[in-house]
């Protein structure tokens, strides 16, 4: 459209040229007016859905009641056929959980969903006594075992350990043949090459089991058995839950509390490459433990940074919240390990937030006083954050303790979560750190506005399934999408009903354990 200001009217053009003229202006005013409203429109939508603007704002109190469910509430119980395990099963399955806690926990999920799989009597899963935790507490020392047992009774056989048989008159111990599964496996691969070495041997010891079965298996039941195992049947042992909850009511004595995954510590720096905020020396120890624990591989720190590999550091932590809304009368727990750099670098968050508490300063017992960085102290910090009334992660990369928590909260209830984009944030902290701090909270804002806290949303890779189990594992009561509809109240009656069925059929017609691989 041409600028109106270039239009003249000459007299000699009379009255017609001015007509004309008032027409010609009455269309332009028309667009003109049509183009102001339809910026105004979209100006109005852009806002509403979350996109960046200078007046964004973000409703701490809201935060502080949960994320929004849009209709949606958790549901792993199976909606279609779903019968209880055979009485006659191809063999056991032994597993070696390797890793922390939580990777542990992801093994334990697969294990379970593996002996379906093929079929198999699960052997209890064997937790690893690693080197970076020294404990050997063991799946008893940690899971209420007969809850695990008992709430799985649907879906897999599970005893504690490999039983002799009697073959030929004749006690007898299967031994197990040792397998190494690929990484993210199949289901083709158990129900080929695990499920012949099973039948061959009676039992089969899969080690080490970590992230050994694929997670994005299209088929939506074998996905909510995960969820059964992982969010009903792991359950920690009593007293470990006992002191959870101890500490819990003594965060919230005082009102909400947040909980943060502050994940600046030695192994993921070093894993990350983030070395160039630190002395020379201690530039020396993180570069030592890299070449030690991971794959060589050039990494430029300040390019890493950029696009927010980096886990963020404890004074971004709080610029974050800050800039979000919250005030120094915020109560903060703390689940982390040791800090790299120590107080130098937790200062400054520790003045923006001066509130802050761990599961030592809460509750100083002996029991956690002699166990704060094995699987007990890990196990109290799960729980913690999983009831905390806010939970943040500094870095859910490949953090399997906030990855898991961020699946469990929203399975929880979508309870609130504040997941900084860190490679959003990346640009803005490098402006500050560089003294272009104009507009520095703004910025912040517009960032942290366009994320879900912890609502549904659409799980999209590299996000893992035991990190956002929607929608396999969430139903809704009024849909007209036949495969979200929640399934009838009564669905464990039916599958308590189906199992009993079949365990009086045993009863009629019983088959002993030993004639089960004597043929």
């Amino acid at each position: 459209m041409r600028r109106l200001g270039n239009h003249r009217i000459h007299g000699k053009q009379g009255v017609g040229g001015v007509k004309g003229m008032l027409a010609k202006l009455s269309i332009a005013a028309v667009v003109l007016l049509i183009c102001t409203l339809s910026l105004l429109s979209s100006t109005k939508i852009s806002r509403s859905s979350g996109s960046s603007g200078p007046s964004e704002h973000i409703n701490v109190e809201e935060l502080w009641q949960g994320a929004n469910s849009s209709g949606w509430r958790p549901s792993s119980a199976p909606r279609s056929d779903w019968p209880p395990p055979p009485k006659e099963s191809n063999g056991y399955l032994r597993v070696r959980c390797n890793g922390g806690l939580n990777q542990q926990r992801t093994a334990i999920c697969n294990a379970v969903l593996a002996a379906r799989i093929m079929n198999a009597t699960l052997v209890l899963p064997e937790l690893d006594a690693n080197s970076f935790w020294h404990d050997d507490s063991g799946f008893h020392g940690i899971y209420d075992v007969e809850h695990f047992i008992e709430s799985l009774r649907y879906d897999v056989r599970i005893v504690g350990s490999i039983p002799e048989i009697r073959k030929n008159g004749k006690t007898k111990k299967i031994k197990a043949f040792q397998l190494r599964p690929p990484r993210d496996a199949p289901i083709s691969w158990y129900t080929t090459t695990a499920l012949e070495k099973m039948r061959e041997h009676g039992a089969i010891y899969l080690t080490p089991f970590s992230h050994r079965l694929a997670e994005e298996i299209d088929n939506p039941e074998y996905q909510r058995l995960r969820c059964r195992v992982n969010y009903h049947a792991l359950i920690f042992k009593p007293h470990i839950m006992k002191l959870s909850e101890l500490i819990v009511d003594k965060l919230r004595a005082q009102g909400h509390f947040m909980a943060i995954h502050l994940r600046f510590e030695m192994d993921m720096l070093a894993f990350a490459g983030c070395f160039d905020i630190f002395s020379s020396a201690e530039q020396k120890k993180l570069e030592k433990y890299r070449k030690e624990n991971f794959a060589e591989k050039k990494l430029v720190p300040k390019e890493r940074r950029a696009i927010g590999k980096c886990p963020l550091t404890p004074e971004e932590v709080g610029l974050i919240l800050r800039a979000m809304g919250f005030d120094n009368s915020t109560r903060i727990f703390l689940a982390a390990g040791d800090l790299f750099g120590g107080e130098r670098f937790m200062k400054p968050f520790r003045k923006l937030f001066p509130r802050l508490e761990n599961h030592s300063s809460v509750d100083a017992s002996e029991d956690l006083a002699t166990n704060t960085h094995g699987l007990l102290g890990s196990a109290v910090d799960y729980m913690v954050c999983l009831l905390a009334d806010i939970f943040m992660p500094t870095y859910d990369g490949p953090s399997n303790f906030a990855n898991n928590l961020l699946g469990h909260r929203l399975y929880y209830g979508f309870r609130t979560t504040i997941r900084p984009d860190r490679k959003g944030l990346a640009p803005v902290f490098i402006d500050r750190a560089n003294g272009r701090t104009a507009g520095f909270e703004d910025a912040v804002r517009r960032v942290m506005y366009k994320t879900s806290f912890g609502g549904p949303h659409k799980r999209v890779s590299p996000e893992s399934f035991y990190t956002n189990s929607w929608p396999e594992c969430f139903c809704q009561m009024e849909t007209l999408n036949p495969a979200h509809k929640c399934p009838p109240d009564n669905v464990l009656q039916i599958l308590d009903t189906q199992l009993r069925s079949q365990m009086n059929n045993e009863v009629r017609d019983p088959k002993p354990l030993d004639q089960m691989n004597s043929t």
